[in-house]
């Protein structure tokens, strides 16, 4: 525990959730929603009030900011970095966060919707928490501790280090982007203003999670050109394309190759969306494996279930386009051995035992890492997450605030 110190990030927490920040994978502008820049617009007067410099917001919606080295030494310019919008999958406006105090282990219903029930039974890890605080959302919307418990954490910790100037550290980098949950969160991202050598996301889920490894992932899009008929004189004229990519959807395997049947290290296809007329109409999927070259053999096999169907229809015509979206980060990491062995040190100081695991999922830090900055991810203590019974343990997020303290010291101590 950080002696003597009281903890600011449930107060901010409970702030952060309150401001609608979701952000739209329909959008093509930056960020895809301007109310992202509500919470970035706080975030970068609050910083300024601790005493940072370089804090500045920019017209993209990122937060820079720097905590100046006080120490001799040469020690190597490390980021923290959270993002600030919640997904689209589950609404997040007007979070109305509700505070349990000494949980019991029994089940909680939340009062705006008493469908929604949280329970050890469906999640386990809640047992931890019996006789700590949880911080839960009233049943309408969901939290939004994924991320704004990792932009809470990362506020504390720049708290702590400026009221304790004898915590030794070189420069820290302090970063909050828009647009994680839509896969942009670096679009627009300038690291040279940054300038920093290694990042950490805070961006993860269970105490004492260590998370180097990402999937790799691509967006697949089957487009179907149907032919079309007025349907008052269609008989043996019309295709209808609605129904084409109805097939191609009922001809996925049913029991493997799709996130409701893998697990662990398992790869998979997943269509996100559809959208269309009769005349033409496409499928929106995603693609993940950890191992990057898989992905070329789970395209090939999705083209072919569709390439097959669309054949026997006369006419009928397909497109099947692919986008990179970000690649496994350890491939960058194994690299740079230091930048998770300074965390897992960080960890243990800190009295919390190293759970390295893969994320099932991307951070920022995927596409961070690539770009030149190594970053893997540290847990927020953030659960069920994109769902109304998202929930975050208080104790998890102090904890994450003194892995951060730790961690920066670590980074001093192991410099010349």
């Amino acid at each position: 525990m950080l002696a003597n110190y009281q903890h600011s990030v449930t107060e901010r927490f409970l702030q952060y959730v309150q401001i609608d920040t979701q952000s739209n994978p329909q959008s093509e502008t930056h960020p895809t929603t301007e109310k992202q820049k509500d919470l970035s617009t706080l975030l970068a007067e609050q910083l300024k009030a601790l005493g940072l410099v370089d804090v500045m917001t920019d017209e993209f919606g990122y937060v820079y900011a720097t905590i100046p080295a006080n120490t001799n030494k040469k020690v190597p310019t490390i980021c923290f970095c959270s993002h600030v919008d919640t997904a689209p999958d589950c609404s997040g406006t007007n979070v109305k966060p509700l505070v349990h105090h000494h949980y019991s282990g029994e089940d909680i219903v939340l009062p705006d919707d008493t469908t929604q029930i949280l329970s050890v039974k469906d999640y386990p890890y809640l047992t931890q928490h019996i006789g700590k605080t949880i911080i839960t959302a009233s049943g309408n919307t969901l939290l939004g501790a994924d991320d704004k418990a990792g932009v809470a954490i990362i506020m504390d910790m720049v708290q702590y280090i400026t009221t304790h100037p004898q915590i030794l550290h070189g420069d820290i980098k302090i970063l909050f982007t828009p647009d994680e949950e839509v896969g942009k969160g670096t679009a627009k991202v300038d690291l040279k203003k940054l300038g920093a050598d290694f990042g950490y996301t805070l961006d993860g889920g269970e105490l004492g999670t260590l998370e180097d490894e990402t999937f790799s992932a691509d967006a697949a899009t089957i487009t179907v050109n149907g032919v079309i008929a007025h349907p008052g004189y269609a008989k043996n004229k019309l295709v209808n394309a609605l129904k084409i990519v109805g097939e191609i959807l009922a001809a996925l395997p049913k029991n493997e190759f799709s996130p409701e049947t893998t697990s662990g290290r398992e790869g998979f296809v997943h269509p996100v969306s559809i959208e269309g007329i009769a005349e033409k109409a496409s499928i929106q999927f995603i693609v993940r494996d950890f191992i990057t070259a898989k992905l070329t053999e789970h395209e090939a096999r999705l083209k072919q279930i569709a390439e097959d169907i669309v054949a026997t229809y006369q006419g009928v015509t397909m497109q099947f386009d692919l986008q990179e979206q970000y690649r496994n980060m350890k491939e960058v990491l194994d690299k740079h051995p230091q930048v998770v062995a300074n965390a897992a040190t960080a960890y243990k100081r800190a009295g919390i035992n190293v759970i390295k695991e893969p994320i099932r999922g991307g951070t920022d830090g995927s596409r961070l890492s690539f770009m030149g900055l190594p970053s893997p991810n540290i847990f927020t203590g953030m659960q069920a997450i994109h769902s109304k019974k998202e929930w975050v343990g208080v104790s998890d997020m102090e904890k994450a605030v003194e892995v951060l303290v730790n961690l920066v010291q670590v980074w001093e101590e192991t410099s010349n």
